[in-house]
């Protein structure tokens, strides 16, 4: 099996995106099956652009993409991605968002296709914090988990795909006032999180 794992690079000031580091620190393999890893914008459309690419060269059964969520003090597998973006924030690209529909003729959310459930209960058995959430947002991050899967309902039907927040690096976590994990913790969550995701 190839999972493909993506993870945003840095934005809104910050010089390091802990997503884009735990993805690269994954092994290549995990039981037995292949990790493709690939660093995204954090750009709206430009984003599902790049990983579209690439899921039309690899051909991945999974595709798993991860964001960072400041504020956050587990890792958080998302449950629904909405037909929604907003914020203040401008993207990568100094621009913000044209709030409303990604889109026009999607559904107004879709479901992730990973065992969100089992992946948290491994986290939490290696003692790794860890909750399902029930929203990614409406920022880029959602923008992509809704972005992946409105392709999987149109053009990849037996792909699965799905979202993992993590939160902050202790280096952004401006001297303990705000949540924060260590690397090594996020990497070792996520090798958790796919080993459950690949067996179902």
């Amino acid at each position: 099996m190839k999972i493909l794992v993506t993870g945003f690079d840095p934005f809104g000031g910050e010089k390091i995106n802990p997503a884009i580091e735990a993805v690269k620190k994954l092994p290549d393999e995990i039981d037995g099956n292949q990790i493709i890893k690939l660093e995204v914008p954090t750009i709206f459309y430009q984003s599902a652009k790049v990983v579209k690419e690439a899921i039309t060269k690899y051909q991945p059964d999974m595709v798993i993409n991860v964001g960072q969520a400041g504020g956050r003090a587990a890792i958080t597998p998302e449950r629904i991605a909405i037909n929604f973006q907003a914020g203040s924030t401008p993207d990568n690209s100094g621009k913000g968002p044209k709030e409303g529909e990604i889109e026009a003729d999607g559904a107004d959310g879709y479901f992730t296709q990973l065992p969100i459930k089992k992946m948290v209960t491994a986290m939490r058995k290696i003692g790794i914090p860890a909750e399902v959430s029930n929203s990614a947002g409406t920022y880029v991050c959602n923008h992509l988990f809704y972005e992946v899967q409105y392709m999987r309902a149109r053009e990849f039907p037996n792909l699965k795909a799905g979202f993992i927040h993590i939160p902050f690096l202790p280096s952004q976590a401006k001297n303990g006032r705000r949540p924060s994990m260590n690397l090594s913790d996020m990497v070792e969550g996520l090798t958790a999180s796919i080993k459950v995701a690949v067996a179902g």
